[in-house]
């Protein structure tokens, strides 16, 4: 078994379809939009600057090659690619993270005049994430020992994910890897 990956301090090891030793890939667990995943440093550094350039050069080849999965994955024609850097710019996980977002010239609930609402929605997004994560780790269990659903704030445009809603779509963006060899 590979070891546990952390995000921060919450662990996401089931979530993750890509990984190298410095860098790895998690599904969301809140998507934006149908694709939306996170690209991680290994390392729980919380800034870009607190990361060695080796950790940095391999993060940046796994936004590149998940971003090409992703694209190809939910027919995509352009990504957009957001990193909240320190808590000024609303990172609330302290952890270096990209949010990398499948975008299409049509049919995208951000086309056109909306476009860079999607950064308002990744903010609203960040600010909830610490809380979200702590639900994610803890699924809940009646007595019978049955598992619902994680308990999330989710709204209308967001389906609530379990951890094996994740992992089944973790489980499909890794079978891309596995085509490119």
């Amino acid at each position: 078994m590979a070891t546990p990956l952390f995000f921060s301090t919450f662990e996401v090891t089931r979530q993750a379809f890509h990984r190298t030793a410095l860098a790895y890939a998690i599904v969301n667990l809140k998507p934006i939009v149908p694709g939306h995943v996170l690209v991680c440093s290994t390392r729980p550094a919380p800034r870009l600057t607190d990361l060695r350039t080796d950790e940095l050069a391999e993060l940046m080849r796994a936004i590149q090659r998940v971003g090409r999965v992703v694209e190809r994955a939910y027919k995509a024609d352009g990504l957009t690619i957001a990193c909240q850097d320190g808590v000024a710019s609303g990172q609330t996980v302290p952890h270096v993270h990209f949010h990398l977002l499948p975008r299409g010239q049509k049919g995208d609930l951000f086309a056109g005049t909306q476009n860079d609402a999607v950064y308002v929605e990744l903010e609203k997004q960040e600010g909830v994430l610490p809380q979200d994560l702590a639900s994610a780790t803890s699924e809940s269990h009646d007595d019978s020992g049955s598992s619902h659903p994680l308990k999330m704030d989710a709204d209308a445009a967001r389906e609530p994910r379990t951890l094996e809603d994740m992992e089944q779509e973790a489980k499909w963006l890794a079978g891309f890897f596995n085509e490119d060899g």
